[in-house]
């Protein structure tokens, strides 16, 4: 994403990078930062208190170009760097980071709008731990074969290891680091801390019993009475703590694929995690065996290809536009890629053998007159890429 920030700066005041905590907000801006460049956190209580009683106050000491660090902390300085950017006029003046969409988004839309470019970062893409070259363009079925990097490739015990152990960094980073007790503290801090600043949760033991539940069904179709019967809270109550792990870049929710012709298309959602280190941890698998040879591997493998395809856009600074296909007759694709007029099917199939038949239900999907229906991916185990018939592709899910 840095080749992003730095086009970016060149034509915006500022510009915000998002995203959950510890996937490298703050690393990445401190190792990019342009010579004159100051850099504050919010995180110093101090530093927040002073940027919330005055703002103003706090931009004229600190100058540009700056860098603030968890700026959801003081949202107040939303409409003084407003005022400051409409005055001087200059591009590249703020470089700024949060890991709370709600609140903060609120005074992003309502001062910053034209003058910020907004990027979400996630934890690292297969590509970048893998240290290979990573692609500046986000993936297209059309050139699939040619984003197969041989380096990547590796046997389904090491895919569903990299599976389990995800990709925030200090795991990645450090090999013999538990990864239980890392995730332990993550989520603590992360409910202690983001979700009691968003709303005020007074059984934080249910919320992280039906985070646990979620991490079950990731890859599923959202059904909130039952997230809300496993955690024993509300229907009501278990939407709007989905919204909060939405905000604050825990789990995304898939849309279902639409025509405005057809009425027989599902309506519901999927939900994924994001991250399928924490997932794992949170569903309780302990080792990336047992992982393996779950009832869950499946779904948790898609959760990887989903992450994964969110990555290359994202890190690309590219809009996707994914959704997943199912009718009310049961047929389903995995996921429904649209992209330069072309409808690209989707499946994942733990297998390394993909067959014609694991898209069956592709040719059913319904497209707009300015649509076309193009050939599909099929996402498989494989340790090489698999050309098929009909211009239909094999893609080896670790080289993604």
């Amino acid at each position: 994403m840095a080749a992003k920030v730095a086009e970016l700066s060149q034509y915006f005041a500022c510009v915000l990078v998002t995203g959950a905590r510890q996937v490298g907000k703050s690393t990445l801006l401190q190792r990019m930062m342009p010579e004159g460049m100051k850099y504050v956190t919010l995180d110093d209580y101090t530093m927040a208190d002073y940027a919330k009683t005055d703002p103003m106050g706090f931009l004229e000491e600190m100058g540009t170009p700056l860098c603030i660090d968890e700026v959801q902390y003081a949202p107040e300085l939303f409409r003084a760097i407003k005022l400051k950017v409409d005055r001087e006029q200059k591009k590249g003046m703020y470089w700024l980071t949060g890991s709370q969409r709600f609140h903060m988004m609120k005074g992003v839309s309502e001062s910053l709008a034209g003058r910020i470019a907004i990027l979400d970062l996630h934890s690292l893409s297969q590509r970048e731990i893998s240290g290979g070259e990573v692609l500046r363009a986000a993936f297209h079925p059309e050139q699939a074969k040619q984003q197969v990097q041989a380096h990547q490739l590796c046997s389904l015990t090491e895919l569903y290891r990299r599976i389990w152990r995800g990709g925030y960094p200090m795991p990645v980073r450090e090999a013999g680091l538990p990864v239980a007790d890392y995730f332990r503290s993550y989520v603590q801090t992360y409910v202690e801390r983001d979700v009691q600043a968003l709303t005020q949760i007074s059984n934080q033991a249910a919320f992280v019993k039906m985070m646990r539940s979620m991490a079950m069904r990731t890859g599923q179709q959202l059904v909130y009475s039952d997230l809300a019967r496993d955690a024993e809270v509300s229907p009501k109550t278990a939407a709007a703590w989905v919204s909060i792990l939405q905000t604050s870049g825990i789990v995304a929710l898939l849309e279902p694929y639409h025509v405005n012709t057809t009425k027989r298309l599902s309506k519901t959602p999927k939900m994924y995690f994001l991250d399928t280190g924490l997932c794992c941890w949170l569903a309780g698998w302990q080792t990336a065996e047992l992982l393996q040879n779950s009832p869950q591997a499946g779904a948790m493998l898609e959760t990887w290809v989903y992450g994964q395809l969110v990555r290359s856009f994202a890190n690309a600074g590219e809009d996707m536009r994914l959704t997943y296909y199912r009718d009310r007759n049961g047929a389903e694709v995995d996921f429904v890629l649209e992209q330069n007029g072309g409808v690209y099917p989707m499946e994942v199939k733990r297998s390394s053998s993909p067959a014609l038949s694991d898209l069956k239900w592709a040719a059913g999907i319904p497209t707009a007159p300015y649509m076309e229906l193009k050939p599909g991916i099929i996402f498989c185990t494989a340790e090489k890429a698999i050309p098929m018939a009909h211009g239909v592709f094999g893609f080896p899910i670790s080289a993604l």
